[in-house]
C-alpha cells in the first residue's frame, strides 16, 4: 500500500472519540452514505488512510480489519429522495448523525471531515479539514462509507444497468449524463440535481 505519514490515533485525549466521514455527496444518484467509527486509543495500523488514497482493494482488505478491531461502528444512509428534500449538505450530516446513533458505547467527543457540522445532542465535536488523512477514525470512518455505498450502488447497477453505475458509482460521467438523456432518470436520481448537460447549459445560460 502506498506510503504515508503515520495517522494520529484521536484528538482528545482520555475521552470516548468517535471519527465521522461520508461518501457520495457529489453523485447524481443514489443515496449519500456516512459511517461513525470509535477505534481504541492505542489502535495503529499504518495502512490505514484516507479512502480517496487507497485502491478499491485496498479498502475493501481494511473493511473486515476495522470492523473487527473497532470498539464501535455504523453507518447511517440518506436516500436520494431525502436528499431532494433536505439538501445534500443537511443529508450528509443527517448520515453521520444516524451512523452515531447506533455507536454503543456512545461518544464523548466526535471529529468529523470537512468544515460543517450540526451539533449531535450535546455532544462535543471538531470538523477537521481534510481529517480522513490526519486522524485514523475518520480515516476509517471514510473507508466504511465508501465501501458500503459502492456496494449500494454495484446491486442498483443489476437493476438499471444502463446508466453504469457499477463504474461511475452514479457520479456525473459524461456517460452517466448521456444515459439520463437517453432514458431518463431512474427512482434513484436525484431530481434536485442538474443531472444532463442541458440542465446545466440552462444554468449558465447557454441557452
Amino acid at each position: 500500500m502506498k506510503e504515508h505519514a503515520p495517522l494520529e490515533s484521536y484528538h482528545t485525549y482520555g475521552v470516548i472519540e468517535a471519527g465521522c466521514d461520508e461518501a457520495g455527496r457529489g453523485p447524481l444518484a443514489g443515496p449519500v452514505y456516512a459511517a461513525a467509527v470509535i477505534l481504541p486509543s492505542d489502535f495503529y495500523y499504518k495502512p490505514l488512510n484516507d479512502s480517496k488514497q487507497l485502491t478499491e482493494k485496498q479498502r475493501y482488505e481494511l473493511r473486515p480489519i476495522i470492523e473487527e478491531r473497532a470498539i464501535s461502528w455504523a453507518v447511517g444512509i440518506v436516500t436520494a429522495e431525502e436528499i431532494d428534500k433536505l439538501n445534500i449538505l443537511r443529508s450528509s450530516i443527517l448520515a453521520m448523525h444516524r451512523a452515531l446513533e447506533q455507536l454503543k458505547p456512545q461518544p464523548q467527543h466526535i471529529i468529523v471531515d470537512g468544515n460543517r457540522f450540526y451539533p449531535y445532542k450535546n455532544i462535543s465535536h471538531h470538523t477537521i479539514v481534510k481529517g480522513d488523512g490526519k486522524y485514523l477514525s475518520i480515516a476509517a470512518a471514510s473507508i466504511l462509507a465508501k465501501t458500503y455505498r459502492d456496494d449500494f450502488m454495484n446491486k442498483i447497477a443489476e437493476e438499471y444497468p444502463m446508466y453504469g453505475w457499477a463504474k461511475n458509482k452514479g457520479y456525473p460521467t459524461k456517460a452517466h449524463r448521456e444515459a439520463i438523456e437517453t432514458y431518463g432518470p431512474s427512482p434513484y436520481h436525484r431530481m434536485s440535481f442538474n443531472l444532463t448537460a442541458r440542465q446545466l447549459k440552462i444554468d449558465f445560460g447557454e441557452e
